[in-house]
């Protein structure tokens, strides 16, 4: 399984996110660096001293305000289009995609994300030292993930644990979908009693 493949299911892929702020970060950047080599003379000492409006093209803008004017508006709009686009994108829920098992026009079978993680969760507390478990199916409909976090009781074995997990829950999991891999990231934590109040 490659780390591509499996990354979907440790965390939501903020990839558009990312390379949009990479982007406008190296656009920054490079204008930063554009009039840090203007003001030190690097294109030549007059365009170094000229102001950071140029007379030339403030005397272009004031001859075709009204081109200019429409200009700054679509651009306005625009950009506040663009980042409302991006928050929103950002901010909304993770989806929980549904698994088409048979897409034959009037035989259609569709198995829920909360279905499918019901019943892994119902696998997986059987499984000898775990109290109870959380799990959640996320990715798309096409390449499903899971996110699965184990809550053990004291002394468990760990590692007897995690075989159990892949041999028989995840397996059956896949078996019972249809698919050669199923992407999981399992998080375990230790199932601490409440403490006894003492008489």
């Amino acid at each position: 399984m490659s780390r591509t493949i499996a990354a979907k299911a440790l965390s939501r892929s903020y990839t558009g996110e990312r390379t949009l702020t990479f982007l406008v970060g190296l656009l920054a950047f490079a204008g930063g660096a554009l009039a840090l080599v203007v003001g030190f003379g690097g294109l030549g000492r007059f365009r170094g001293r000229r102001p950071l409006l140029d007379p030339i093209a403030v005397d272009w803008l004031g001859s075709h305000a009204t081109p200019a004017r429409i200009a700054a508006i679509v651009l306005g709009v625009l950009l506040f289009v663009l980042g409302l686009r991006w928050a929103l994108r950002s901010l909304r829920p993770e989806r929980r995609p549904d698994l088409d098992l048979d897409r034959t026009e009037g035989a259609e079978l569709v198995v829920t994300a909360a279905a499918i993680a019901g019943a892994v969760q119902a696998d997986a507390e059987q499984l000898d030292g775990v109290s109870r478990a959380r799990v959640r199916a996320v990715g798309s409909r096409t390449s499903p993930a899971l996110r699965i976090t184990l809550w053990l009781h004291e002394g468990t074995d760990l590692k007897a644990v995690w075989s159990e997990l892949d041999t028989r829950v995840l397996t059956r999991a896949r078996d019972s979908l249809g698919l050669a891999s199923l992407p999981t990231a399992v998080r375990v934590e230790l199932d601490t009693s409440r403490p006894q109040r003492v008489r």
